[in-house]
């Protein structure tokens, strides 16, 4: 599921995410697939997009997994009919653009969304995140 709906929603938490994908904490994964076993349309779980940013943060740093592997995952994520996915049409937009390469996925979150609330652009200083549609370097140039 892709919008937002009225119906009742539990949120999730990163590390509900983490452990349900990574399955590293054999406890707290049967609890999360638990949980997520008992979402469905009516009664979606729901993912912010802070979640998704922090999601594919934890599994770049604290797990090294390949991005290919990670927008699998979030795909999967956004493609399940039992989830709510806020801003789903820019995340679509930002794994598909993180899955090519490039400016990370918290970047290319930023870049859509300074797009979608109107902005003419995003200033950074980063000269990777710079290069993103929408995005506009600042003055003195660093990479972060």
């Amino acid at each position: 599921m892709t919008s937002q709906t009225s119906v009742p929603m539990t949120g999730l938490d990163t590390n509900v995410l983490v452990r349900f994908l990574v399955q590293d904490d054999v406890a707290q994964a049967k609890a999360a697939q638990d949980l997520i076993a008992t979402f469905t349309e009516g009664a979606p779980g729901f993912i912010c997009r802070e979640v998704l940013i922090e999601l594919v943060w934890v599994l770049e740093r604290a797990y090294t997994l390949p991005r290919p592997d990670i927008a699998r995952a979030l795909d999967g994520l956004m493609e399940a009919r039992e989830l709510v996915i806020e801003a789903a049409d820019r995340a679509a937009i930002a794994v598909d653009r993180y899955r090519k390469g490039g400016p990370g996925f918290a970047d290319q979150m930023i870049a859509l969304a300074g797009q979608g609330a109107g902005c003419q652009a995003t200033v950074t200083f980063d000269r990777k995140a710079a290069g993103l549609p929408g995005m506009s370097l600042l003055g003195t140039v660093s990479d972060h």
